[in-house]
């Protein structure tokens, strides 16, 4: 009879009371839902990472959506704007001078980049089967990286100088003629191209080394296992997997090497008559950002500069996409 008592007593007492559960869904019904819910919940966050998009507003957006606008305008700087319609383009399309130098920019990334890129690999793999100093030969690889591409530029003029440079000297020692480098139109994309190559290598080569250190060493040793030397298991188990690796150096130093400007603008860019922006003798150095640079500040044409920045755009997205297809075109194979 107690229990039969005190049973209903103790659910009254732990049953919820209306005011409780009244007050519970009003709070539920005032908290933050959704979207709006969670900035004001986050809101600190938010803040901390906002700088980084007003920045990119400010310096990214907003010049280039100002960029685009003035693609379609005629301007020089200071006076009024005029319209100028599709004209900057049609002119850019006849542009011969534009044209030869997407040559020049073309012919120089092939120099440079796939060379560099076959290096960087090997260096790799190289570094990777190190066992002593590995810390070390990091640090030696990463250094052309990060080091003042004008200082750079500097020291490749005086490698390639035609009167006292380190080129010729090699050149005179095995009794071949000394060559003009900077002179003549072959020499100058080889030196920008060799800058770029020992500028871009080592970079490279850490990227492959962190993609390399990722493969299981299981699969090597069962390539072992089945009798594979080290050049088939390079093409059988390290491509394989490096191929995303591959995929994002060969992208972005695509990137790289499209937009390439303070190489030759630095190498090339002398007092004797020519433009800092021309390229060197013939305009075998002038790239499409050289070009873009000369037509904007040296001509005062701001419009057409604008064309040209827009075209440069186009250009690596087109061969940021025709590089991306190959790879994965190789992967899916």
């Amino acid at each position: 009879m107690a229990d039969m008592k005190t049973a209903p007593a103790a659910a009254v007492a732990t049953a919820p009371s209306p005011a409780g559960t009244a007050g519970r869904a009003g709070r539920a019904g005032a908290a933050p839902s959704g979207h709006k819910g969670g900035i004001r919940r986050h809101w600190r966050l938010y803040a901390a990472i906002s700088p980084f998009y007003l920045l990119f507003l400010c310096f990214g957006l907003v010049p280039a959506g100002f960029s685009l606008f003035l693609a379609f305008q005629r301007w020089d700087g200071l006076g009024d704007m005029e319209y100028a319609g599709l004209s900057q383009f049609r002119y850019l399309l006849a542009d011969t001078q534009f044209w030869d130098a997407v040559v020049n920019t073309l012919e120089i990334w092939a120099m440079g980049t796939l060379p560099m890129l076959f290096i960087a690999l090997v260096s790799a793999v190289m570094l990777n089967s190190a066992v002593r100093f590995k810390g070390v030969y990091r640090f030696a690889y990463f250094v052309p990286s990060v080091t003042s591409v004008v200082a750079v530029a500097v020291i490749f003029g005086s490698i390639f100088s035609t009167s006292f440079g380190l080129m010729n000297a090699v050149l005179r020692t095995v009794g071949i003629s000394e060559v003009a480098w900077l002179n003549e139109p072959w020499g100058i994309k080889v030196a920008v191209a060799a800058l770029m190559t020992w500028q871009w290598t080592g970079y490279n080569a850490i990227i492959f080394l962190a993609g390399l250190q990722t493969i299981p060493t299981e699969l090597y040793e069962a390539a072992r296992v089945d009798g594979a030397g080290p050049i088939r298991t390079f093409f059988s188990v390290t491509m394989p997997m490096m191929r995303p690796v591959i995929l994002f150096t060969v992208v972005v130093s695509t990137i790289t090497g499209l937009r390439s400007f303070s190489e030759s603008q630095v190498l090339l860019g002398r007092n004797d008559g020519l433009s800092t922006f021309a390229g060197g003798p013939e305009h075998a150095g002038q790239t499409v950002v050289l070009y873009f640079f000369q037509q904007t500040f040296d001509n005062n044409d701001f419009g057409y500069g604008a064309a040209i920045a827009w075209a440069i755009f186009m250009i690596v997205v087109v061969f940021s996409l025709i590089n991306w297809r190959l790879v994965n075109r190789r992967e899916k194979g």
